[in-house]
């Protein structure tokens, strides 16, 4: 870039600008995952067995990243169903859910994709009292931290996202409000990420797409049905997620959106 100087004459100014790349969401699942998910759910594949498939996924994830000369690395997502899955499958209280309990909604790419719909399950909604099981990405941190010389990060949901799992018919008993529901989701999600930084975490990325699809007319009639209009839910939402990620200085944090 040339900035005019003083008496007519110019110089150059050179602006160094710190760029990086990693992946953000998940990476496509081989088919030998995608049948081997199948095949230990139906008891057809032993669990060893599904777990060293899961494993090859993972370290074929490491080595596509790291040969494209990316400096942070992710597991590619692959030990999951869907990107916000883990918390509720480390979880108990969610109930029985599957796929759709994180697909719903209408769908479309541009013109040439079919448009894809699907209803919210009518038996989606926390049953009962959080009681976390195991840690919700620990296991995941610590396969990749010790299969990469590189930068390991991991991806957490915000607490926002948990909101569509909450039913005023079906969480009363548990959470007779969202408020109630949603400030355990905080509580567990920080104490996750203050175990991942205890294990050597340095890179923790948010997963909050949920924010953009409140301008959806469709998903926001939705939410705010829940009982919280637009403002309460940005303001409220922000603040969880100030909550979770607490005070790590050390930590770099992303969010995606």
């Amino acid at each position: 870039m040339r900035e005019a100087g003083t008496r007519g004459h110019c110089y150059r100014k050179e602006i160094m600008i710190n760029t990086h790349a990693d992946v953000v969401g998940s990476l496509l699942r081989p088919l030998e995952l995608l049948k081997a998910r199948e095949e230990v759910k139906t008891g057809r594949i032993s669990a060893d067995v599904f777990q060293a498939i899961e494993d090859r996924a993972v370290d074929e994830a490491i080595a596509l990243q790291e040969g494209t000369g990316l400096k942070v690395i992710t597991d590619g997502e692959m030990r999951r169903l869907s990107f916000q899955s883990q918390i509720m499958e480390a979880v108990e209280g969610f109930g029985e859910f599957d796929t759709d309990a994180f697909l719903w909604g209408d769908w479309c790419g541009d013109e040439n994709l079919e448009k894809v719909g699907k209803k919210r399950p009518q038996g989606l909604g926390v049953v009962s009292k959080l009681t976390r099981r195991r840690h919700i990405s620990l296991d995941e941190f610590t396969y990749l931290k010790s299969h990469t010389r590189r930068t390991p990060k991991i991806t957490l949901p915000s607490p926002i996202i948990a909101a569509s799992w909450w039913s005023p018919d079906l969480s009363a008993a548990a959470y007779p409000t969202l408020e109630s529901f949603l400030a355990d989701v905080v509580d567990i999600l920080r104490e996750e990420v203050a175990e991942l930084v205890r294990q050597g975490a340095t890179y923790i990325q948010i997963d909050a797409p949920i924010y953009p699809l409140l301008f959806d007319s469709q998903f926001r009639t939705f939410y705010e049905g829940l009982g919280w209009d637009l403002d309460r839910w940005l303001r409220l939402g922000i603040e969880m997620d100030n909550a979770v990620m607490g005070d790590f200085p050390e930590v770099t944090f992303g969010f995606h959106l």
